[in-house]
């Protein structure tokens, strides 16, 4: 174990996730996890722990309540966008639009409809030849752009699709990302009014 943090240390993601309500029971026990490993590890970011954080985003464009989802080739699925922190990345939200920028070629991509997380998550991983099993502490927000037509794959192996979250709903292997995209939807239903 690493030095313990202390909540008041200036790190941004303990009032993150103090401010977050889980939706349900499965995301409230991964949210202790979650929170312990912030406040026990001195990089809860770092690769080498065999649960580390992550940072990802639902992207969306509001008028057609659409959502942009990737084909992961390691999952074989298909997902939202995000990753890992860079070294010397703190911050959540940063780290979820860096990512979302670099796997979606969208530059105007912005926190929507505000700068809260839509769902904590802990994430399996499957072993690779270079890489042990290990589990993600995912991080995740909900971004949106004005221009959708702009998306492009970051690699051809990496395609990206527009969809109706129903229609995502249905096309995603991962559970956790269905439980996703129901609160997405949700937040759709409320910003919209509809």
């Amino acid at each position: 174990m690493s030095d313990v943090r202390r909540p008041d240390d200036g790190d941004p993601i303990g009032p993150l996730l103090r401010a977050h309500r889980p939706a349900e029971s499965f995301e409230a026990a991964d949210l202790v996890r979650v929170r312990e490993l912030v406040e026990t590890e001195a990089d809860p970011w770092a690769r080498s722990l065999p649960l580390h954080l992550t940072a990802s985003a639902l992207v969306v464009h509001p008028p057609t309540r659409r959502v942009l989802l990737r084909w992961h080739t390691r999952h074989k699925a298909w997902m939202h966008v995000g990753g890992h922190g860079d070294p010397g990345e703190t911050e959540p939200l940063d780290v979820a639009l860096r990512e979302a920028r670099e796997e979606t070629s969208l530059d105007d991509l912005r926190p929507w409809p505000d700068r809260s997380l839509l769902q904590v998550a802990v994430v399996p991983v499957p072993a690779t030849p270079k890489e042990d099993a290990h589990e993600h502490a995912d991080l995740r927000f909900v971004f949106a752009t004005d221009e959708p037509d702009a998306a492009k794959p970051e690699r051809p192996d990496a395609p990206v699709r527009w969809m109706s979250v129903a229609h995502a709903r249905e096309l995603t292997a991962e559970p956790n990302v269905r439980r996703a995209l129901i609160l997405l939807e949700a937040v759709l239903h409320d910003v919209a009014g509809t």
